[in-house]
């Protein structure tokens, strides 16, 4: 064979070759190529749509936290001043308390220095009337002689 003969069935060969490989082979391969790549492109953009949310979602946290930070702090704030009203009240009943049982003893005890100094009142009455009796050596009729006890009675106040 000759050298041209060759190189021309060579060409034929590849031309033939070629053919076939554009018109069967490469379609399906640029058709998988494309879909590949357009997976990985939403890949991509789901993977940034993420980020955004994520960034987002984190902010959103952080108001939140900030929110019930503060929240606490007024919560705080107004049970400290409650409990400092509550402490406040709580005194003020106290000394109401106090005050009314130190009058309630003073009343208490005006009323038995008052019921002692009537006691020993009679008593001296009746020592009196012991006395005169021993003096006079006869027997006084208390009923008779009660004008005399009261008016000694006043006598002695």
């Amino acid at each position: 064979m000759n050298i041209n003969a060759t190189l021309i069935v060579q060409i034929v060969v590849f031309l033939g070759l070629w053919w076939f490989t554009a018109r069967y082979v490469w379609p399906p391969i640029t058709k998988a190529l494309d879909e590949r790549s357009q997976k990985i492109a939403d890949g991509l953009a789901a993977a940034d749509k993420a980020r955004a949310d994520l960034a987002a979602g984190e902010r959103r946290v952080e108001q939140e936290l900030q929110q019930a930070r503060s929240g606490a702090a007024e919560v705080r704030s107004g049970a400290e001043k409650q409990a400092a009203a509550l402490i406040e009240k709580a005194r003020e009943e106290a000394s109401a308390i106090v005050s009314a049982a130190r009058k309630a003893a003073e009343d208490e005890a005006l009323l038995a220095a008052q019921k002692a100094r009537d006691q020993l009142r009679e008593q001296v009455a009746q020592l009196a009337v012991a006395g005169a009796e021993r003096i006079l050596r006869r027997e006084i009729d208390a009923a008779r002689h009660a004008e005399l006890l009261a008016n000694l009675k006043n006598e002695l106040r």
